[in-house]
Order: structure tokens, then C-alpha cells, then sequence
């Protein structure tokens, strides 16, 4: 009998011990997020004419060299679809807009019938400028002039697309009020070049890579946000915040324009292993000198946390808890 006994709590033993590790009672501290090892970082940013795409080529190759973990960038309809991506499991990180990450978690706007409850956030990048791009030929000066007017509001789905909806809206438009089209950064600036289209918005961080292109062929004016309509917009949206797009971003545009911003962001799977987005949170903050786009210099841990609206992963947190920075 006393064998026997010993056999039972022995087994019973390797039984919890089992269990505990399942759980992640191990390097992952208990948490129920965070217990899946990877090899492989895919980082879905969006189009080649925007700011995520050449920004998630740095950060690939940063996370790669520093961490061992192969990484690599690849474009995308940017913010809506990436987040589609992490809930279906089709990539490890992915760029976001700080409003769009909470609409998803939440289940509201565009993911009324599709909440992402997987998706943890890793940190905030920089603000996401609301660019309306048109030419001094149009003769669109304001807002208010693009009713009537052919104008590309962003892909269907996309970020940029709510972010034209709500401005207009705080100008007593709607998006039937304009001759819509639902076009990628390039193709509307493209559009303005070849004349096919009057003006576009454009949410990215500045310079953008599809207006300097157009900025170096046509006479660019960037329409305005002004101050009243702005804090209009923030008090009913609070995730946006005043912006302004300094003189001489742009070829020719020697005014400081004001305008409004969301701020991008990286989410990553909950499932993801604490140590691994541990490891590529600090890789990313540690190493931001080699980040060459002009974004870099306001990427950094101090700012990381700023307008964070959804749950942080606890690789990330664990990061920002040792660098004494907390969400304000």
C-alpha cells in the first residue's frame, strides 16, 4: 500500500507540474497571455507610399540583429486589415492607429461584427497627421470647398477613411457630399497628378512619402484644420489631438499648417510569449538612432505609452516598468 501511495503522489505530482507549465507557470509569470514561442516576425505595416512600410523594414531588421528572431516587413491596407490580421492570427506585430486598435478591441465602428479580443499593445510611435492634399490649381482651400469635388477618402475599411468621415462631419459635411473614391495614398496622389481627382486624405506620419512625390512635380496645398474645428473634433473624438505640419515639410509649402492627428501604434498577438515581445520592445527603444526616417526622432520609450487605448501586452509592460515609464 505504501508503494502505491508513493506512485499516486508522484504521478499526481508530474500531473500539476504538467499543468502549471500549460498554464505558464513558468517565465511567463503566470499570465494567461504570452506562452507561444517564435522563430518568425511578420510585421504587417501598409502601402509603399506611407510611413509604415519603410519604418516596419527598420524595425525588422532591428528586432533580427538584436534578438536572433528572423523579422521581416510587408505591405498592407495598413490599419483595419492589420488588425483583422493579428485576430486571425496571420501576423506577429503590426502598425495601427491608436483609434482604430481601440475600435477593435471594443468591437464598435468597423468591427461591430468582427472584435479582436487577442490583440495587446506594444507601444505608441507618433502621431498619425490628417493630411488633405490637393493642388493650388484647385482652388480648395478649405474644408468646405471639397463638396462637389472628386476626393479619395481613403481604402474602404481603412483608418484614413473614418478619420475623413469625422472631419467632415465637424464641417457639416458627409462623404455623399463629395464625388468619393476609396484609393491608396499613391493612387490618390497619383490621381491629383494626372488630374483625376481634386484632393485626398492622407493619415500618416509627415513627410509622407506619396505627397513629397507629388510635392516634387505639382504646386501642393495642404487645406487646413483650424483651431475651432479641432477642439470641436477632440471634445466628440478624444482620441485625436491638435497637430500641425511645420513649413517646409513639403516642397513649397512655406506655412505651418494646423491640423489634427491620431498617433500610430504597434499591437502583437496576446498569445506571443512575454519574453519574446519583451525582447523585441527593447530592441526597438534601445536602438531608435537607427531609425534614418524623419519619424525616429520622436520614437522613443518616454512617448511609448502616450494615448495607449487598449491592454498592453506584459512583454511590453515589463519593458516599460523597468524603464520607470507609465501610462499618464
Amino acid at each position: 500500500m505504501k508503494k502505491r501511495s508513493l506512485f499516486l503522489s508522484t504521478a499526481l505530482l508530474l500531473i500539476l507540474s504538467a499543468v502549471l507549465a500549460a498554464c505558464g507557470g513558468g517565465a511567463g509569470g503566470g499570465s494567461s497571455d504570452g506562452d507561444e514561442k517564435v522563430d518568425f516576425i511578420g510585421i504587417a505595416t501598409g502601402g509603399t507610399g506611407g510611413t509604415y512600410y519603410p519604418l516596419g523594414g527598420t524595425f525588422a531588421k532591428i528586432i533580427e540583429d538584436e534578438t536572433g528572431i528572423k523579422a521581416s516587413a510587408s505591405t498592407s491596407g495598413a490599419s483595419a486589415e492589420n488588425m483583422a490580421s493579428i485576430k486571425d492570427g496571420k501576423t506577429e506585430i503590426a502598425f495601427t492607429q491608436t483609434d482604430i486598435a481601440a475600435y477593435a478591441s471594443e468591437g464598435t465602428q468597423m468591427f461591430s461584427d468582427n472584435k479582436v479580443e487577442n490583440a495587446r499593445g506594444i507601444a505608441t510611435l507618433y502621431p498619425e497627421t490628417i493630411q488633405i492634399v490637393t493642388t493650388k490649381d484647385s482652388g480648395i482651400k478649405s474644408v468646405e470647398d471639397l463638396k462637389g469635388k472628386v476626393v479619395s477618402v481613403g481604402e474602404a475599411g481603412s483608418g484614413t477613411l473614418l478619420n475623413a468621415e469625422q472631419i467632415l462631419e465637424i464641417h457639416g459635411l458627409k462623404v455623399e457630399d463629395l464625388e468619393a473614391r476609396n484609393l491608396s495614398f499613391d493612387d490618390s496622389t497619383t490621381g491629383i497628378q494626372d488630374g483625376t481627382i481634386d484632393a485626398a486624405f492622407i493619415t500618416s506620419g509627415t513627410p509622407t512619402g506619396a505627397v513629397e512625390g507629388l510635392a516634387a512635380t505639382e504646386d501642393i496645398t495642404i487645406v487646413p484644420v483650424e483651431q475651432a474645428k479641432a477642439e470641436e473634433l477632440i471634445e466628440k473624438y478624444p482620441y485625436y489631438a491638435a497637430d500641425e505640419i511645420p513649413a517646409g515639410t513639403y516642397s513649397k509649402v512655406e506655412q505651418a499648417i494646423p491640423t489634427v492627428a491620431v498617433r500610430a501604434m504597434l499591437v502583437t498577438n496576446a498569445d506571443i510569449s512575454e519574453d519574446v515581445i519583451y525582447d523585441v520592445t527593447k530592441a526597438i527603444f534601445e536602438n531608435t538612432d537607427q531609425i534614418t526616417h524623419a519619424k525616429g526622432e520622436l520614437i522613443k520609450a518616454e512617448n511609448g505609452l502616450k494615448g495607449m487605448g487598449i491592454e498592453m501586452h506584459p512583454g511590453a509592460k515589463k519593458y516599460f516598468d523597468e524603464k520607470g515609464i507609465s501610462a499618464e
